[in-house]
C-alpha cells in the first residue's frame, strides 16, 4: 500500500513494470540505488525491499519527497530523500543502479511545467524533454558495470534512448513490454497525436518499455 499527496503521479502500469525489471537486479547491502523522478517512492521502497542498502530518491517536487519519505516510514525502510533537478544534487556520486519514470507524454508546447500537476506527465511536444537529458546524465553517475532501468511510452523514441545511451558507452537492451490502453491524457491528446502522425487514427493503446543500460 502506498499513500499519495495531492499532485504527485500515482503508481501505474510504467511504475510496475519499472519495479519488476528492479526486481530482477541483484542487489546487496552495498547496493547504491538512485531513483530519479521518484514520484510516489514506489521504485525507492521496491530497491530498499529487494536488499539494497543504500537509496536515495531525487525529484523536483516537494510533494513528491514528502510522499516518498511518508511510503518509506510506512514500509520501515530507509530512504534518502533529495529535492533538485536530476543529477544535479548527487553531482559527484556513484550508483550501482539508476531507475527512472520520468515524464515522458508528448505535450501541446515544448516548455515543461514547473508547477502543477501535469509535469508528472509533459515533456516537450516529442515527450523527450527529461528522457534526452538522462541518457545524458545517468552516465556520469554510474559506477563501472553500474546498471541504469528507464521506462518510457514507445511514442517518445525508443530508438533514440537506445541510440543516445550506446553513444556514452553503454550497452543497452529492451527488458520488458507492455501494451497498455491510453489513459486520461493521452486520450485527450489522441487527435492532436494522431494530426502529427505520432500514433494512427483512432489508436487506443500504447507500448511502455524499460530498457536496460549498463555500463
Amino acid at each position: 500500500m502506498l499513500v499519495r499527496l495531492p499532485g504527485v503521479y500515482p503508481a501505474q502500469h510504467d511504475s510496475r513494470a519499472l519495479a519488476e525489471a528492479l526486481k530482477k537486479e541483484t542487489l546487496g547491502p552495498d547496493t547504491r540505488v538512485l531513483d530519479l523522478c521518484a514520484g510516489s517512492g514506489i521504485l525507492s521502497v521496491c530497491a530498499t525491499e529487494a536488499g539494497a542498502g543504500w537509496v536515495t530518491a531525487v525529484d523536483v517536487s516537494r510533494r513528491a519527497l514528502a510522499t516518498t519519505w511518508i511510503n518509506a516510514r510506512l514500509h520501515r525502510r530507509s530512504v534518502r530523500v533529495v529535492r533538485g533537478d536530476l543529477t544535479e544534487p548527487v553531482r559527484g556520486e556513484r550508483f550501482d543502479l539508476v531507475v527512472s519514470n520520468p515524464p515522458y507524454v508528448p505535450a501541446e508546447d515544448d516548455p515543461v511545467p514547473v508547477s502543477g500537476v501535469a509535469r508528472c506527465w509533459d515533456a516537450g511536444t516529442d515527450g523527450r524533454a527529461l528522457l534526452d537529458r538522462i541518457c545524458l546524465q545517468a552516465p556520469d553517475v554510474l559506477k563501472v558495470g553500474g546498471v541504469l532501468l528507464i521506462v518510457q511510452s514507445a511514442l517518445s523514441g525508443i530508438e533514440k534512448s537506445q541510440t543516445m545511451l550506446e553513444e556514452r558507452g553503454l550497452r543497452v537492451r529492451v527488458v520488458s513490454r507492455v501494451e497498455v490502453p491510453f489513459g486520461p491524457v493521452l486520450a485527450a491528446r489522441r487527435d492532436m497525436l494522431a494530426a502529427r502522425g505520432v500514433i494512427d487514427r483512432g489508436q487506443r493503446n500504447e507500448e511502455l518499455v524499460v530498457l536496460r543500460a549498463v555500463t
